[in-house]
C-alpha cells in the first residue's frame, strides 16, 4: 500500500493528501496567473488527490476559457491545488504546500509554455529550466 503524502495551506485550514505518481512531473508555468504566483506544481491524477480538511475554506479563481480552476485558501490566500487545462485528468498540487519538502531542494524546474497553451496551439512545449544556484556561505 502506498503511504499518502499530505500537505496544506499556510494557516492549516485546508489540508490534502495524495499518492505520489511513479514518475512525478514537477514544473512551473509561464501563463499569466502562474507567472504572477511563481508556483512550482506537481501533477497528480485527480483520482489520487483528496481534500481532507477545509473544503469549505477553498475559494476558486478561473479566467479565460474557464477550464483551469485555481483553488486557494480563503483565509490565508495560499494557492494549494489547480485543475489543469493542459492535463484535464490531473490536479496540480502546489509543491510548496507539501509537508516536509521545499522547492529550494529542487536544483532545476522545467517551465511549461502556458502562454502558448497546447489547447490553443496544438503544441505542448517547455520554454526552459529554472535553476537554483546555491551560494557559498
Amino acid at each position: 500500500m502506498i503511504r499518502p503524502i499530505s500537505g496544506g495551506c499556510h494557516c492549516g485550514a485546508v489540508q490534502f493528501s495524495f499518492a505520489m505518481p511513479d514518475e512525478p512531473l514537477i514544473r512551473r508555468c509561464n501563463c499569466s496567473i502562474c507567472a504572477m504566483k511563481g508556483i512550482v506544481m506537481l501533477d497528480v491524477p485527480k483520482t489520487d488527490v483528496e481534500v481532507t480538511q477545509g473544503k469549505d475554506a477553498l475559494s476558486t479563481y478561473t479566467f479565460g476559457s474557464g477550464v483551469a480552476k485555481h483553488h486557494f485558501c480563503s483565509k490565508c490566500g495560499i494557492h494549494v491545488l489547480q485543475e489543469l487545462r493542459s492535463e484535464p485528468d490531473n490536479v496540480a498540487v502546489s509543491y510548496a504546500c507539501i509537508d516536509d519538502v521545499s522547492i529550494y531542494e529542487l536544483p532545476e524546474v522545467p517551465v511549461f509554455d502556458g502562454q502558448n497553451h497546447p489547447a490553443d496551439t496544438g503544441q505542448y512545449e517547455y520554454i526552459g529550466v529554472l535553476t537554483l544556484k546555491r551560494t557559498e556561505s
